[in-house]
C-alpha cells in the first residue's frame, strides 16, 4: 500500500484549517470530497486520524502522519527549488513553522530569522509558546523546529544545547521601598503584587524558591505580552522576572532595580528539530546557533 497524495492533502487541510468545510475551501473541492478522502485514508491505515469536533484535531496516530505529511511537503518544495521549478502553490515561498518562547522572539531569535528570510525563498510561521511547552508542538506535528527548555528529544527529533537566558527579578525603586524596605522574606513576598506572563509561567515561583521554602500566594497580574510585561513593571504595578536584554536599559537608568541583588534565574534553552534532511531546516539551525552563540549565557564553545 502507498499513501495517496490527495488523501494526505485532505487530511492535512482538515488539521490545519480545523474543519471539513474550511479544508474544502482551501483545496477548492467539496466538503463531501474531503470527507471521502479522509475516510479512505483512515480505512487504508486502519486508524482514526482526526477527532471530529470544533475544531477538528489530529489523534495520536494523526499527529504522526501529520509530521510525515509536512516533511513530504518540505522536501518536495526544496526539490522543486533545486530543479528550478516553483515551490509551493503559485510559486509561493516555502513556509517553515517554528515554536519560540516570547522572550527569545523579542530578543536574540530575531537575528536568526533575519538571516533565514533575507533571500525571500523561505517564510516562517512562528508560534509563540512558553519554553517549557514548545517541544509539545513538535510532537503534535505542528512545527518543524522549536526553542525549548527541555533537553529531551522527542521521537524523530534532535535536541541541541543553545545556552541560557538570564532573568532578573525587577521592580521600581518606589515599589521596593513600599514592599521590601525591611528585606525580602515570605511575609513581604506574600504582600507584594507579582507579574506573571500566563498560567504556564513559573519563573517567579522558581525565583521565590531560591529565597524561601515557604509557600507564597501573592496578588497576581497576568500580562501575556513581553513588551507590556516590562512596561507595566516599569510603571510600578508589581515585580516580575525580566530577561537581561530587556532589563538592561531599565537597570542602566535605575528605573528598575533588582529586588534581590545578585540572585537571578538562568533558563537553559535547546534547539529541537526534526531529523530530516532539509536545506531549509539546516539553514535555520545554523542561524539559530549563530545568534545563540552571540547573545546567550553559558554557551558551549
Amino acid at each position: 500500500m502507498r499513501l495517496n497524495t490527495a488523501q494526505l492533502a485532505a487530511f492535512a487541510a482538515i488539521v490545519r484549517e480545523g474543519s471539513f468545510d474550511a479544508a474544502a475551501r482551501q483545496l477548492h473541492v467539496t466538503a463531501s470530497a474531503i470527507s471521502q478522502r479522509l475516510k479512505q485514508l483512515e480505512d487504508n491505515l486502519g486508524q482514526v486520524l482526526v477527532v471530529r469536533g470544533s475544531p477538528c484535531r489530529a489523534t495520536h496516530a494523526g499527529q504522526t502522519l501529520m509530521r510525515h505529511t509536512i516533511q513530504l511537503e518540505l522536501l518536495e518544495n526544496e526539490l522543486l527549488t533545486q530543479m528550478g521549478g516553483n515551490p509551493g502553490a503559485a510559486g509561493a515561498p516555502l513556509c517553515v513553522p517554528v515554536a519560540v518562547n516570547a522572550d527569545s522572539l523579542d530578543g536574540w531569535f530575531v537575528e536568526a530569522i533575519e538571516e533565514m528570510c533575507e533571500d525571500g525563498r523561505v517564510t516562517l510561521d512562528i508560534r509563540a509558546e512558553d519554553q517549557n511547552h514548545s517541544a509539545l508542538l513538535l510532537r503534535e506535528g505542528e512545527v518543524m523546529g522549536a526553542v525549548s527548555a527541555s533537553d529531551t528529544a522527542i521521537q524523530g527529533c534532535s535536541a541541541e544545547y543553545l545556552g541560557s537566558m538570564r532573568y532578573f527579578a525587577l521592580a521600581t525603586p518606589e515599589f521596593c521601598a513600599k514592599y521590601f524596605s525591611a528585606g525580602i522574606d515570605a511575609a513581604a513576598l506574600n504582600q507584594a503584587p507579582m507579574l506573571v506572563y500566563n498560567d504556564k509561567d513559573t519563573m517567579q515561583v522558581d525565583f521565590i524558591k531560591m529565597l524561601t521554602p515557604e509557600h507564597i500566594a501573592p496578588p497576581l497580574h497576568f500580562i501575556p505580552s513581553t513588551p507590556s510585561f516590562v512596561h507595566i513593571g516599569a510603571k510600578g504595578f508589581g515585580w516580575g522576572m525580566i530577561p537581561q536584554h530587556l532589563a538592561q536599559p531599565h537597570l542602566d537608568t535605575e528605573k528598575l532595580v533588582e529586588i534581590a541583588p545578585g540572585v537571578h534565574v538562568d533558563v537553559k534553552l535547546y534547539w529541537h528539530r526534526w531529523q530530516v534532511t532539509s536545506l531549509s531546516l539546516d539553514l535555520l539551525t545554523r542561524a539559530v546557533h549563530g545568534a545563540a552563540k552571540k547573545y546567550l549565557h553559558n554557551r558551549a564553545s
